[in-house]
């Protein structure tokens, strides 16, 4: 019984870091796969390093952009941070 009486605070920190720090990370990173699955041709899009662009051509893993002056550019669907206007 002391046993158990010992390692309760142990367990209760166990629960309380699930949810409060691993839980939403979860939730957040399907979020975030949910959007990168959802992109299609004409959105605009943030890259993670700050790229604004238009989806030109998708495949299953890459992603063609293009500027506003007309350059293409490849990604990695991955590398979407947000979706700004859905078409």
């Amino acid at each position: 019984m002391e046993l158990l009486i010992s390692l309760a605070p142990l367990l209760v920190m166990v629960v309380i870091f699930y949810f409060l720090l691993i839980r939403p990370q979860q939730k957040k990173q399907k979020q975030v796969r949910q959007m990168q699955s959802d992109l299609k041709k004409g959105d605009k899009i943030v890259t993670i390093g700050g790229f604004h662009g238009t989806v030109h051509a998708l495949d299953e893993d890459k992603i063609v952009l293009i500027t506003d002056g007309g350059t293409k550019l490849t990604y990695d669907r991955s590398a979407v941070r947000d979706v700004t206007e859905q078409l």
